[in-house]
Protein backbone atom coordinates (compact mmCIF):
# COMPACT_ATOMS: atom_id res chain seq x y z
CA UNK A 1 0.00 0.00 0.00
CA UNK A 2 2.63 2.27 0.84
CA UNK A 3 4.23 2.23 -2.48
CA UNK A 4 0.73 2.65 -4.23
CA UNK A 5 0.35 5.44 -2.28
CA UNK A 6 3.82 7.15 -2.98
CA UNK A 7 3.12 6.11 -6.73
CA UNK A 8 -0.10 8.07 -6.79
CA UNK A 9 1.54 11.16 -4.87
CA UNK A 10 4.59 11.58 -7.25
CA UNK A 11 2.18 11.14 -10.54
CA UNK A 12 0.28 13.51 -8.89
CA UNK A 13 3.10 16.06 -8.50
CA UNK A 14 4.02 15.83 -12.14
CA UNK A 15 0.47 16.21 -13.08
CA UNK A 16 0.76 19.44 -11.06
CA UNK A 17 3.99 20.48 -12.41
CA UNK A 18 2.89 19.92 -15.99
CA UNK A 19 -0.18 21.89 -15.64
CA UNK A 20 1.00 24.57 -13.69
CA UNK A 21 5.23 24.95 -14.80
CA UNK A 22 6.31 24.62 -11.76
CA UNK A 23 9.73 22.75 -10.63
CA UNK A 24 8.63 19.88 -8.73
CA UNK A 25 10.43 20.36 -5.84
CA UNK A 26 8.81 23.89 -5.57
CA UNK A 27 5.43 22.00 -5.52
CA UNK A 28 7.00 19.83 -2.80
CA UNK A 29 7.90 22.70 -1.00
CA UNK A 30 4.59 23.67 -0.81
CA UNK A 31 3.35 21.27 1.98
CA UNK A 32 4.33 20.51 5.35
CA UNK A 33 5.62 17.34 6.49
CA UNK A 34 2.07 16.83 8.11
CA UNK A 35 0.40 17.67 4.79
CA UNK A 36 2.53 15.12 2.32
CA UNK A 37 1.97 12.74 4.99
CA UNK A 38 -1.92 13.22 5.03
CA UNK A 39 -1.59 13.34 1.31
CA UNK A 40 0.20 9.96 0.87
CA UNK A 41 -2.74 8.31 3.68
CA UNK A 42 -5.40 9.90 1.56
CA UNK A 43 -4.03 8.70 -1.76
CA UNK A 44 -5.58 5.36 -1.18
CA UNK A 45 -9.07 7.17 -1.59
CA UNK A 46 -8.11 9.81 -3.51
CA UNK A 47 -6.77 7.74 -6.41
CA UNK A 48 -10.65 6.87 -7.13
CA UNK A 49 -10.59 10.38 -8.01
CA UNK A 50 -9.52 12.01 -11.04
CA UNK A 51 -6.43 13.61 -11.37
CA UNK A 52 -7.94 16.99 -12.49
CA UNK A 53 -9.61 17.08 -9.35
CA UNK A 54 -7.06 16.13 -6.90
CA UNK A 55 -4.75 18.54 -8.73
CA UNK A 56 -7.30 21.09 -8.78
CA UNK A 57 -7.71 20.87 -4.82
CA UNK A 58 -4.36 20.63 -4.50
CA UNK A 59 -3.09 23.80 -6.36
CA UNK A 60 -6.23 25.78 -4.10
CA UNK A 61 -5.08 24.10 -0.81
CA UNK A 62 -1.01 24.69 -1.05
CA UNK A 63 -1.76 28.07 -3.32
CA UNK A 64 0.33 26.55 -5.93
CA UNK A 65 1.07 29.74 -8.26
CA UNK A 66 1.40 29.36 -12.37
CA UNK A 67 5.43 28.68 -12.94
CA UNK A 68 7.30 29.05 -16.44
CA UNK A 69 8.97 25.64 -15.89
CA UNK A 70 7.83 24.32 -18.93
CA UNK A 71 9.02 20.85 -19.81
CA UNK A 72 6.57 20.06 -22.52
CA UNK A 73 5.18 22.76 -24.92
CA UNK A 74 8.81 22.95 -26.81
CA UNK A 75 9.69 19.13 -26.67
CA UNK A 76 10.43 17.38 -29.85
CA UNK A 77 9.94 13.99 -28.79
CA UNK A 78 6.97 11.62 -27.22
CA UNK A 79 6.26 12.95 -23.45
CA UNK A 80 6.16 10.47 -21.20
CA UNK A 81 2.57 10.40 -19.15
CA UNK A 82 2.67 11.61 -15.71
CA UNK A 83 2.36 8.02 -14.47
CA UNK A 84 5.29 6.69 -16.19
CA UNK A 85 7.67 9.89 -14.46
CA UNK A 86 5.70 9.14 -11.14
CA UNK A 87 6.82 5.75 -11.42
CA UNK A 88 10.55 6.57 -11.53
CA UNK A 89 10.28 8.93 -9.39
CA UNK A 90 8.75 6.73 -6.97
CA UNK A 91 11.08 4.08 -7.74
CA UNK A 92 13.98 6.74 -6.76
CA UNK A 93 12.39 7.53 -3.39
CA UNK A 94 12.41 4.09 -2.52
CA UNK A 95 15.63 3.60 -3.13
CA UNK A 96 16.54 6.40 -1.27
CA UNK A 97 14.53 5.66 1.79
CA UNK A 98 16.18 2.03 2.07
CA UNK A 99 18.93 4.39 3.63
CA UNK A 100 17.00 7.25 4.91
CA UNK A 101 14.66 5.63 6.64
CA UNK A 102 12.17 8.54 6.58
CA UNK A 103 9.83 8.48 3.69
CA UNK A 104 8.95 11.71 3.72
CA UNK A 105 12.80 13.00 3.90
CA UNK A 106 13.45 11.03 1.11
CA UNK A 107 10.74 12.52 -0.89
CA UNK A 108 11.82 16.30 -0.01
CA UNK A 109 15.60 15.17 -0.71
CA UNK A 110 14.84 13.48 -4.07
CA UNK A 111 12.63 16.26 -4.84
CA UNK A 112 14.95 18.77 -4.06
CA UNK A 113 17.99 17.15 -6.34
CA UNK A 114 19.47 18.24 -9.71
CA UNK A 115 18.13 14.42 -10.80
CA UNK A 116 14.38 15.58 -11.14
CA UNK A 117 15.26 18.16 -13.37
CA UNK A 118 17.12 15.57 -15.14
CA UNK A 119 14.09 13.61 -15.12
CA UNK A 120 11.47 16.06 -16.11
CA UNK A 121 14.16 17.10 -19.35
CA UNK A 122 11.85 15.09 -22.08
CA UNK A 123 14.48 15.93 -24.71
CA UNK A 124 16.99 13.29 -22.84
CA UNK A 125 16.02 9.93 -22.32
CA UNK A 126 17.29 9.87 -18.53
CA UNK A 127 13.70 8.83 -17.55
CA UNK A 128 14.14 5.69 -18.85
CA UNK A 129 17.42 4.97 -17.13
CA UNK A 130 18.16 2.23 -15.27
CA UNK A 131 16.78 2.60 -11.31
CA UNK A 132 19.96 1.63 -10.19
CA UNK A 133 21.74 4.38 -12.10
CA UNK A 134 19.19 6.95 -11.55
CA UNK A 135 20.05 6.19 -7.92
CA UNK A 136 23.74 6.21 -7.97
CA UNK A 137 23.61 9.50 -10.17
CA UNK A 138 21.82 10.57 -7.34
CA UNK A 139 23.75 9.45 -4.83
CA UNK A 140 27.24 10.83 -6.58
CA UNK A 141 25.30 14.20 -7.04
CA UNK A 142 25.76 14.04 -10.66
CA UNK A 143 24.52 12.08 -13.62
CA UNK A 144 27.43 9.48 -13.84
CA UNK A 145 29.18 8.64 -17.56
Amino acid sequence: MKNDNLFYVCSLIEFIGRKTKNHRGDIVSKLTDDQLLNELEDASVNHSLSFEQVCDEWIEKYEITMGDYDTVTDCNFKIPSYTSIGKVYSTLILSVDKENGSLIQSIRDVFSSFIIDEITYFESSVYYSNPSYLYWSYKEGKLLD
